[in-house]
This record gives C-alpha cells, sequence and structure tokens, in this order.
C-alpha cells in the first residue's frame, strides 16, 4: 500500500474544515490544523501523526505504533504506523491527531 494515497483518501474529510490545510513538514506534505502540522507521511511511507505523550506511550507499549525517533531522538509527541496495518488503523489514528492538535491549537 502507498502511504501517500492513503493519507490522500482519508484527508478529504479534514480538508472540508476551513482551518485545515495542505502544509509542509521535512520535506513531506502532511496535513495542518492552523498552520500546525497533524499528519504526514514520512520518507518510509508511514503515517507519522502528533498525539498525546501519554498515548505515545500507550500506542508504542502496544506495538499499534512506534514512537518516532529522527536523529537518534525520541520524539515526545509523534508515533509512525505502518501503511500494512490497514487504512482503517490509520483513520483513527488521524482522527486522534486531529482532535488533540485542533485543541491545543490556538485560534
Amino acid at each position: 500500500m502507498d502511504g501517500d494515497a492513503i493519507l490522500e483518501r482519508l484527508a478529504a474529510r479534514y480538508l472540508e474544515h476551513e482551518d485545515v490545510a495542505w502544509g509542509r513538514m521535512f520535506s513531506n506534505v502532511g496535513l495542518a490544523v492552523r498552520g500546525k502540522i497533524f499528519a504526514v507521511v514520512n520518507h518510509a511511507g508511514n503515517l507519522m501523526v502528533k498525539v498525546p505523550e501519554a498515548r505515545v506511550d500507550a500506542l508504542d507499549a502496544s506495538g499499534a505504533a512506534a514512537r518516532m525517533v529522527m536523529r537518534g531522538r525520541e520524539m515526545r509527541e509523534w508515533v509512525e504506523m505502518a501503511p500494512d496495518r490497514g487504512e482503517a488503523a490509520w483513520d483513527d489514528l488521524l482522527a486522534e491527531a486531529y482532535a488533540y492538535v485542533e485543541s491545543i491549537t490556538p485560534r
């Protein structure tokens, strides 16, 4: 499965919100709410999302997603999920990420 294609399909319902648009993060295009990226497909083809730190810990411990590591540094609020987990799993994680970033991003 192609991660970019999956994200593009799932993005449609978020792009209906006036405060959501495509944005750039690390040379990748992802979804942003009021300018803050909440989801992007990384170079490995995995969905990378921002969720609360406690949720990152839970997802990583369960094996549902992996804590994002960039240049040897664990990212506190970012996880990645491979496309082989399925579109429904990506959809659920994307909804969590949107809700979280929307709640912490000033209007």
